[in-house]
């Protein structure tokens, strides 16, 4: 007989899976839990619900990630969202147990500077382990980074999976916190060709305006009701706009750091001095959203796609959506027009006048589904020995094992 007990993920490897994906992103509005069937031929959401955070905590947050917390309270932090995971994960509304966590952890720090990079997720996985007696895996994009990547994005592969189309070139565009792009042209070859990067802010500036407005008591502009009352501050956008982190080519992300608080108070102080009412100020940062998409498509891919899959709670404001149609249409128009003027045969420009936009609820994926549907995948491929990066995207400087296995 053996001394040592087989590993547990040995008996894991090679098998489909039931996987429980958990997100908590950069708009710190929650954590997102998706249990998935995962295997070789792909991801299938069995369920989905949603962990809110409490006042208390998220403020806690919020701190942590404007760099206010000490090294005693992200200690405790780390264990209080741990525990707090445990807790979610016990909330499952299906009788269907998980074999697998994928735990990404809550970013409180992301430096993607390649002289002296670094990343923090918080988040105790001990705390699942115990609670769900599975392995779990977090800490995913600290072997990126090693590798000298930026540690994102790492949602590239499922995009790939749940959205790649042959003969088509489709984006997923998720629209968290920040916002980050998946391009997926498939017209040609056995594989995609795959580009992904971070594109700047999404909900976080306009969750911010939300709360400062409402002192507290509203966490977003929900449907974009005020946003949808007020007039873009064309001047101020204009400004806005030419922030480097635009024109910086990919691989790149970013976080916070460059878009959060910081960037939120100066914004602030120059719509108040313009007299802009709230709703001119929310109306402002959701155009600066959905313009800053735009300009990225127009710097960075080499062609404009078919279609754009919109996900993320972003993905739920319509009038934040709009205006990313209305925007990437003009893009597709100018595209479209400066093809014809240089006799050049883009077939994907010539047979269609406009971008099919869509948010991943059409295509039976909820749009808080896919950050930690994703992480289920990673989760899956890590316990196979399969590379979760994809270094063209990340700047990795090879493919690497995503994830540290805690074991029950």
């Amino acid at each position: 007989m053996s001394l040592f007990r087989r590993n547990t993920s040995d008996r894991l490897r090679g098998k489909p899976l039931r996987v429980l994906g958990i997100m908590s992103g950069t708009s710190l509005d929650g954590v997102d839990h998706a249990l998935c069937d995962v295997s070789e031929a792909g991801v299938k959401l069995r369920s989905l619900w949603k962990q809110a955070f409490p006042r208390t905590l998220r403020e806690r947050l919020h701190a942590a990630a404007r760099g206010t917390a000490n090294a005693w309270e992200l200690g405790q932090l780390q264990h209080v969202l741990g525990r707090f995971y445990a807790e979610g994960a016990a909330a499952n509304p299906s009788r269907d147990q998980p074999q697998l966590v994928g735990l990404h952890g809550q970013t409180v720090f992301h430096n993607p500077n390649p002289k002296d990079p670094a990343t923090l997720q918080l988040g105790e996985p001990a705390y699942l382990v115990e609670a769900l007696r599975v392995p779990v895996v977090s800490n995913f994009r600290a072997a990126d980074i090693a590798a000298g990547g930026q540690g994102a994005p790492l949602a590239t592969l499922f995009h790939q999976v749940a959205f790649g189309r042959r003969g088509r070139h489709v984006c997923v565009n998720n629209l968290g916190g920040i916002s980050n792009v998946t391009s997926l042209d498939w017209r040609k070859g056995a594989a995609p060709r795959v580009l992904a990067f971070d594109t700047g802010p999404a909900n976080v500036l306009l969750d911010l305006a939300a709360r400062h407005f409402s002192e507290g008591r509203a966490q977003c502009d929900r449907n974009g009701a005020w946003a949808a009352q007020g007039r873009v501050n064309e001047r101020l956008l204009a400004g806005w706009l030419r922030h480097p982190f635009f024109e910086q080519p990919p691989p790149k992300s970013t976080g916070r750091e460059l878009f959060g608080e910081v960037f939120f108070a100066r914004a602030l102080a120059e719509l108040t001095r313009a007299r802009a009412t709230k709703f001119d100020a929310l109306a402002t940062f959701t155009e600066f959203t959905a313009r800053s998409v735009a300009r990225n498509y127009a710097l960075h891919l080499p062609t404009q796609p078919d279609e754009v899959v919109l996900t993320g709670g972003g993905a739920a404001n319509p009038v934040l959506v709009e205006s990313i149609r209305a925007q990437l249409n003009r893009l597709r128009s100018s595209r479209r027009e400066e093809a014809q003027l240089k006799q050049e045969e883009d077939q994907s420009l010539l047979t269609s006048a406009a971008t099919k936009v869509v948010t991943s609820a059409a295509l039976d994926w909820p749009v808080e589904a896919i950050e930690p549907a994703a992480f289920a995948l990673l989760a899956w491929l890590r316990v196979n020995e399969l590379p979760g990066n994809i270094p063209a995207t990340t700047g990795a400087k090879r493919a690497v094992l995503c994830g540290q296995i805690s074991e029950p």
